[in-house]
């Protein structure tokens, strides 16, 4: 997992292949748990990208991500993007490891 604090970060990202992008909380004890439920994810995946943002460190990019994508702030909050769109997200306890694989398997592979 890849640390992204800026917008210009985050659009050198935004490339065709999909990645995954965490938004995260360093204070919230969900967030907590999806990141790592993100990070075991990404230990065993190396063939998709997976990249975060910490909420409190990075919140213009934060809500620039938000209103770009057109959906609503949450935290935790996980995004699958190819392309510069979003394939799927999701918020909260139900960012989960299955639930990475289940998308991965749908959108990726």
């Amino acid at each position: 997992m890849k640390k992204v604090s800026s917008l210009e970060e985050f659009k050198a990202i935004e490339r065709a292949e999909p990645f995954y992008f965490l938004k995260n909380s360093t204070t919230c004890p969900i967030s907590g748990s999806a990141y790592e439920e993100v990070k075991n994810f990404s230990d065993d995946h190396s063939d998709i990208p997976v990249y975060y943002l910490n909420v409190q460190e990075a919140r213009p990019l934060s809500n620039q991500l938000a209103e770009e994508f057109g959906i609503k702030h949450e935290s935790p909050q996980l995004f699958l993007i190819k392309d510069g769109k979003v394939l799927a997200h999701d918020s909260h306890w139900n960012i989960t490891y299955d639930k990475l694989e289940k998308l991965t398997k749908e959108h990726v592979r």
